[in-house]
């Protein structure tokens, strides 16, 4: 990799650069969607950082390049690194580990060393283009060990890193061979953030169990290797969404117009309620459907006053767990739907595939219940998004408990998605709501999100990190 025209000041590193490579688009990159790149964009095109991170393609070889006031710094993967360490290590491993073991992960020896050498090689290309002193910030699962190895490479930085998904009990996390390596790792960082205060506590108990570090109120005592000692913090800092954005959206007369359209298309039933996820085992979308199935079974519910639609865009669809998934989730539809359907009105309308932004606000104004019933989940953006498009105050979220979202959203209708019997009472609460009970819990929903947007959460993190800075100084 040859240096960039300029050492930046401000880094970010992730697995994917915030553009995908490709070649049918006028430039040949397309700007990728997600509340990541809308909150750290605008920091880089201040500072005129830098964002180091995978283009897409396996096997693209590009040299650093700028693109809209930022220095994008692509890492080569080829189809084994895909294969190993991102199916493989980060997707088969890592991830069904962080989520309460809902689908046992696999431990392969091949798949870690692949996590090794692509950490290594994300760390070599942002210790490339920091400046002197230069504040580099590390995204995710993916790259748990980066902070470690850009410490050894580049003492003067400083760094953090922000947790996107769960950090289990140390019960679950003992069982990685690995995990006194990915905790080294993550201390390397000056500051580890975590979406709730639990993750944060899950991971110094294990730093302290397995690395023998005192911990106190979230202030690590690291001891490095030379006996030298400093002090990392591990916190919360719940991630949120581009609240104005949803809602400048949701007044547009276009998407109204267009949210009228997809109820008119469902048979304008009085009520829809709605489903959106990624096509994951943790988002409990099986557990919905059974207590949806359940309520038409016993006449709580009726098909022609009311529709469920599902969409679930397709994910990791080379990995064996959610081609399963797929497949249970699609018998399962195709068997409610035969059920219950009638000629003019369908129980499910399911839909397997991925939608622009303003089409999402359509469908989230669209909807008269949302039910988000994860199994387990570090935030759920989704919850935030339905909220931040309700500019009507009216609609019910249904929220599982167990994921980030529901420390913040208390006025939502809280779920432990396990119980069938209890889902079913919150969807039938949720239905049969009464429009000022409706509008009493949005305002105060819609009062957090906008108060509590992304933009604070990233300016609170890297104040966090300016402090280590100037502490260092």
């Amino acid at each position: 990799m040859s240096d960039p025209k300029s050492k930046a000041d401000m880094i970010v590193v992730s697995n994917r650069l915030p553009v995908d490579h490709d070649p049918s688009v006028e430039g040949g990159w397309r700007r990728s969607p997600g509340g990541l790149v809308a909150a750290l964009e605008p920091v880089l095109q201040q500072t005129g950082g830098a964002w180091v991170g995978w283009p897409g393609t396996a096997g693209l070889e590009l040299e650093p390049f700028e693109l809209d006031g930022m220095e994008l710094v692509p890492v080569t993967l080829t189809d084994e690194d895909v294969e190993l360490y991102y199916e493989g290590f980060s997707n088969d491993t890592i991830w069904p580990l962080y989520h309460d073991v809902i689908s046992p992960p696999a431990y392969h020896r091949e798949w870690w060393e692949a996590y090794v050498r692509v950490n290594e090689r994300f760390a070599a290309a942002a210790a490339s283009v920091a400046a002197p002193g230069a504040v580099v910030w590390v995204q995710d699962y993916q790259l748990q060990l980066v902070p470690r190895l850009l410490r050894a490479l580049r003492p003067d930085v400083v760094i953090g890193y922000f947790h996107h998904i769960p950090f289990p009990a140390y019960g679950l996390f003992a069982q990685l061979p690995w995990r006194k390596h990915v905790l080294a790792g993550l201390v390397g960082a000056d500051v580890i953030g975590f979406q709730r205060v639990q993750d944060a506590g899950n991971f110094t108990n294990a730093v302290r169990r397995q690395l023998g570090f005192e911990t106190k109120s979230g202030a690590i005592r690291v001891v490095a290797d030379d006996g030298s000692v400093r002090t990392a913090v591990a916190k919360a800092y719940p991630i949120s969404i581009d609240t104005q954005l949803y809602d400048e959206i949701a007044r547009r007369p276009e998407v109204q117009a267009r949210a009228k359209e997809i109820r008119a298309s469902l048979g304008d039933p009085q009520t829809v309620i709605f489903g959106v996820d990624r096509l994951d085992y943790t988002k409990g979308i099986g557990h919905r459907l059974k207590a949806y199935g359940e309520l038409l079974e016993e006449g709580r519910l009726d098909v022609e006053h009311v529709t469920l639609v599902q969409v679930a865009s397709p994910s990791r669809e080379r990995v064996a767990a959610y081609m399963q998934l797929r497949d249970e989730i699609e018998l399962t539809v195709g068997r409610i739907n035969g059920d219950h359907d009638t000629v003019g009105h369908t129980a499910i309308r399911y839909l397997h595939h991925s939608y622009p932004r303003e089409e999402m606000v359509a469908l989230y104004l669209a909807a008269d219940v949302m039910l988000v019933t994860a199994l387990r989940d570090g935030m759920n953006l989704v919850a935030k998004e339905y909220v931040a498009s309700r500019i009507d105050s009216r609609g019910v979220l249904v929220l599982s408990e167990f994921t980030g979202a529901a420390d913040e959203l208390s006025q939502a209708v809280k779920v432990n998605p396990h119980d069938i019997d209890g889902l079913k009472d919150a969807i039938m609460a949720a239905v049969e709501m009464q429009p000022a009970e409706q509008a009493r819990r949005m305002r105060g929903l819609r009062r957090r999100v906008r108060d509590h947007d992304v933009a604070d959460w990233s300016r609170r993190f890297l104040a966090d990190l300016d402090a280590v800075r100037k502490q260092d100084a």
